[in-house]
């Protein structure tokens, strides 16, 4: 085969660290984009909080300059003319600058006198809660084996997660310890908090928290004796069998069940280590003079801006590698800023389309949320669908009616009678409605409630309307019915 060299034209498609870094930004949440923007603020020394009452370097008003000012203005507009608006594309950082180290610094009082509010409290795990009562019981050496061996089969919702054979079988034989021994040790954990504690199904936990009851707790008796004997009939839901067996009237079979519903069924939910995860609003949404104005949440992110002082510095410096430092600096300080406008630009233009497109949900609520894809607002933004996309994955709005992911505005939908559209939002909206006013003693079926939507013109089929349904964590009909 003869070799040759052949010189052939194409296109492809290219992203410039600008473009790379834009993108990188728009797809944060506020509290990743917060911690984006402190490692900014630690490595570039050209970047600083912009204060309250602070303006920007363009913004001063105008006074009387010295030599020396005015030498640093002139100074800094050439060094702003020396460095080019946009990198060549495929290109990074260390190929136009010098790469710079970053230093860490400790926040001042490490030590005796650290800052308290800086720390992190997480809450204490339900194994170290067991472990701390077991350490105030009066256990022998062999029995406080078993009750580290019980604690740590203990799952997150307080069950004991294997059967006591399985907790025997994995002692070593030399150590002879009896099936007895570890039921015995068990039923002293079953005395810990939270109560219902080590139990090894949901009846033993509920019969473990009624035992806890004080002995004058009315109705705790019954209560015992239908979950001992007749549990089954009762997860079933079958009142009048329950009834005819235990020789109850209807009211005093509500007052059992009622006792029995205040226990809890996950005993360790209780207590958690898990830091509670705050929500902040990137997009604050308010009706004034009846329109409704979308802006940024101010406190979303700090403001920025260039230091004034050490963007003067770069030309007065005699040292050529400080010279070259500082220009890096300066360069990714400004492309930094730009990124974060943009990213604040494109997500108040997404959020103003959306308030505009679901005005009516903002006014009445859930059942009037129009149906909307992302094609629709990339088509009116001017922006692609995967652009859109990255703006409204985790960003949150505040409204008067409450704060709602950006993607919750957007649903699939279904064709009504009318030829029109409904959301699927509004789809739950009714079926959340239609549940809440039925008759407990006689819970909608999927198929009624698919019926009554289709009356009202919406054509749902009992499918849908089920799905929709485990999607909101409802319950099928029959284990809705209730006495009351």
């Amino acid at each position: 085969m003869k070799q040759a060299l052949q010189l052939r034209l194409g296109q492809h498609l290219t992203m410039t660290p600008q473009l790379q870094q834009a993108i990188r930004l728009l797809q944060l949440s506020t509290l990743e984009l917060r911690t984006e923007i402190q490692d900014a603020l630690e490595s570039n020394l050209m970047l600083e909080v912009a204060e309250d009452g602070d303006t920007e370097p363009n913004e001063q008003p105008e006074r009387p300059q010295s030599d020396d000012s005015a030498q640093t203005d002139r100074d800094l507009d050439l060094q702003r003319a020396e460095m080019p608006d946009d990198l060549p594309v495929d290109t990074v950082w260390e190929d136009v600058y010098d790469s710079v180290p970053t230093t860490t610094y400790s926040a001042p009082g490490d030590g005796d006198g650290a800052d308290f509010e800086s720390y992190t409290s997480s809450g204490e795990s339900l194994h170290q809660h067991l472990r701390w009562q077991m350490q105030l019981a009066h256990f022998s050496d062999v029995d406080l084996t078993i009750a580290e061996t019980i604690i740590d089969s203990i799952n997150d919702d307080g069950y004991l997660s294997v059967s006591l054979e399985d907790i025997q079988a994995g002692f070593a034989a030399s150590d002879d310890i009896e099936l007895d021994e570890i039921e015995a040790v068990l039923r002293r954990i079953q005395n810990f908090d939270p109560p219902g504690v080590g139990a090894r199904d949901l009846p033993e936990s509920l019969r473990i928290q009624l035992r806890q009851l004080p002995e004058a707790t009315p109705w705790r008796t019954e209560a015992a004796v239908l979950i001992d004997k007749h549990f089954e009939l009762l997860a079933n839901r079958d009142y009048s069998g329950i009834m005819r067996r235990m020789k109850l009237q209807e009211s005093d079979l509500k007052d059992v069940i009622r006792l029995i519903q205040s226990l809890n069924p996950r005993p360790g939910g209780q207590i958690t280590d898990s830091e509670p995860e705050y929500i902040v609003p990137d997009v604050i949404v308010r009706k004034v003079n009846d329109t409704w104005k979308v802006e940024l949440n101010p406190d979303a992110a700090p403001r920025l801006r260039i230091n004034p002082h050490y963007a003067g510095l770069i030309k007065r410096s005699t040292n050529e590698a400080d010279s070259s430092c500082m220009k890096t600096h300066l360069q990714e300080a400004r492309w930094f800023l730009k990124s974060l406008q943009s990213r604040n630009e494109t997500l108040l233009r997404v959020a103003t389309s959306i308030v505009k497109h679901q005005r009516d949900f903002l006014e009445h609520g859930e059942e009037a949320m129009r149906a909307l894809v992302l094609h629709d607002i990339a088509e009116e933004v001017s922006m692609h669908e995967s652009t859109i996309s990255r703006v409204t994955s985790k960003k949150y709005m505040h409204t008067p009616r409450g704060i709602y992911e950006l993607k919750y505005f957007f649903s699939s939908h279904v064709s009504t009678a009318s030829g029109g559209e409904c959301s699927a939002t509004a789809i739950r909206a009714f079926i959340k409605k239609l549940i809440a006013a039925e008759n407990s003693t006689k819970p909608l079926s999927d198929s009624k409630i698919a019926s009554i939507l289709s009356a009202q013109g919406i054509n749902v089929a009992r499918r849908t309307v089920a799905k929709y349904r485990e999607a909101m964590a409802i319950p099928p009909s029959n284990e809705r019915k209730s006495l009351t």
